[in-house]
């Protein structure tokens, strides 16, 4: 589904991935692992076009190269940044209506949906999301992407500075767009969480990839997890 071949990326003349590779096959969950500054964010902002890159990134077999991201974003990939970008002088409601593709008819995900898989942004339907918490926000992020019905969805640090019940609330939502066909890029600093739901992971270190393999292999090599993910 995503192909990343030999990734180079910049912030101006600063090179910080080098050569990184891996995919994302139909209908898992890859979860990305590192410690900050090991190049993750920056591997999602290529993938949408949103900063340098060398190499090659290809989607359903289709390049990348020299698209703008919202033209990325319409073919059915979604981004959930970290930094939680909604509006906030707009409803919930009118968030969620701002991440529709089209008329929405046709998508998997409507407004129903939402409100049954967060009944808190229900609740607040009607209120500016400029005034909500932190984990209200994030909810309301995941859901206004996936209202525009992306066949992958990229998700930076989803659990940062949640309480643990949204941080397995948020889990569950995850394993729940796997089952509905959605595939997920997951970029995680907690292991616990990235281990308990994802089928592959990967760790980057440096701008590189320095481990790929399943949950269980990654639990049981002491090595890479001292050297590049605990603190």
């Amino acid at each position: 589904m995503l192909q990343i071949d030999r990734l180079h990326a910049y912030y101006g003349k600063s090179h910080v991935l080098h050569g990184v590779s891996f995919d994302v096959r139909p209908g898992e969950i890859v979860a990305l692992l590192g410690r900050n500054g090991s190049g993750r964010s920056t591997a999602a902002k290529a993938i949408m076009g949103l900063v340098d890159w060398e190499g090659g990134i290809a989607w359903k077999g289709q390049s990348l190269k020299g698209r703008k991201a919202y033209e990325i974003a319409h073919l059915g990939l979604g981004y959930v940044p970290e930094s939680r970008d909604v509006f906030p002088n707009l409803t919930v409601h009118q968030n969620l209506l701002l991440g529709q593709k089209g008329s929405g008819r046709n998508s998997r995900w409507g407004f129903d949906d939402m409100y049954a898989m967060f009944p808190r942004l229900k609740e607040r339907r009607d209120v500016e999301a400029g005034v909500m918490s932190g984990g209200e926000q994030q909810m309301l992020t995941l859901c206004r992407t996936l209202m525009g019905d992306p066949d992958l969805i990229i998700i930076d640090e989803p659990t940062e500075g949640l309480a643990p019940k949204i941080v397995e609330l948020v889990a569950d939502y995850l394993v729940r767009l796997k089952e509905r066909g959605v595939s997920v890029l997951l970029i995680e600093q907690k292991l616990t969480i990235a281990m308990s739901i994802s089928d592959r992971a990967l760790v980057m270190g440096h701008g590189s990839i320095v481990f790929e393999g399943r949950p269980d292999e990654l639990r049981a090599n002491a090595y890479v997890r001292k050297e590049w993910l605990e603190v």
